[in-house]
């Protein structure tokens, strides 16, 4: 084999990778999913009744950016009374919060949330509304019942504890996503 002849394989090889790599390229770029089947909403509800009523609502919506990492937002609402023979407390707890996730693996994942929540302070008479932001981290297990609905479990970590924190350590949450 001379000198032109291996130039012309080399060039011919390169040609064919090139032209295959650009064939690849168009069919993703025709099977990409459309924008509503990358959004999932989905939430945690949680109750709790006797002596202590507890009911706490919070809804999010994410976007899948690629099969390993989605984002989005929640808010939060929670109820909270309780009554005996001293007491009788009755208060509401709001806000916010946005979160990123990481896929390790197809049921595994890592967590990141910043939440924003305002509640009601008992540490002075009268009663006041304090701001308390919170940056909680960890990881979760996901559990696909089909391809657009899945059974969310975490354990997070609140790294930004406070006097005012409605949480203790470890936080667990369980909840269910649904895809649009």
């Amino acid at each position: 084999m001379n000198l032109k002849h291996l130039l012309f394989a080399i060039i011919l090889t390169h040609t064919i990778t090139v032209v295959a790599q650009d064939t690849i390229s168009r069919k993703r770029e025709k099977t990409k999913a459309p924008f509503w089947d990358k959004v999932y909403v989905g939430g945690n509800v949680g109750m709790q009744f006797g002596s202590s009523t507890f009911i706490a609502i919070s809804p999010l919506a994410g976007y899948k950016f690629s099969n390993k990492i989605s984002a989005g937002v929640g808010i939060t609402f929670q109820y909270f009374h309780y009554k005996n023979n001293v007491y009788d407390i009755k208060t509401n707890v709001y806000g916010a919060r946005i979160f990123g996730r990481y896929m390790i693996t197809d049921n595994l994942f890592g967590y990141g949330e910043y939440e924003y929540l305002n509640l009601e302070a008992f540490d002075f008479f009268p009663r006041r509304r304090v701001d308390v932001g919170s940056l909680l981290g960890g990881g979760g297990y996901i559990q696909h019942f089909s391809s657009k609905t899945s059974l969310v479990a975490m354990v997070l970590y609140n790294f930004t504890p406070s006097y005012y924190t409605p949480y203790q350590n470890p936080i667990i949450r369980v909840g269910i996503n649904f895809g649009l």
